[in-house]
């Protein structure tokens, strides 16, 4: 299923002079829905406030917390904040790498229900 994202100010009668307008396409797997649907009919895809609270666990705050971490850990160990900076950059690419892995995992465990509007 494809759903269109936009920003809030992607609606502004301002939005031609302004860059910050932003309007995307996007594919969602859904599955286990009974109903038929057909394209163009509008529904409301809903996805569990539980959820989006891990999704940005997994996708903000672990990230954030892995390099404050390395940075103090990197910096107070050799000294050089140089050092320090570049260790805790380089320290999210095995963690996204192993994001990436799991993503299947992730998959199962983020899922979106589609509710038909009246």
């Amino acid at each position: 299923m494809n759903i269109l994202s936009q920003s809030a100010c992607s609606s502004c009668h301002a939005k031609g002079a302004c860059t910050v307008a932003d309007i995307q396409e996007k594919e969602i797997e859904i599955s286990n829905f009974s109903k038929n649907y057909t394209p163009g009919q509008e529904v409301t895809v809903v996805f569990q406030q539980s959820q989006g609270y891990t999704a940005v666990f997994w996708g903000y705050i672990m990230p954030f917390i892995l390099v404050l971490t390395t940075l103090i850990a990197a910096t107070s160990l050799f000294g050089n904040e140089l050092m320090g900076g570049l260790l805790s950059l380089a320290v999210l690419i095995p963690y996204y790498f192993i994001l990436y892995m799991f993503r299947n995992k992730m998959k199962r465990k983020f899922t979106f229900e589609i509710e038909e509007n009246s």
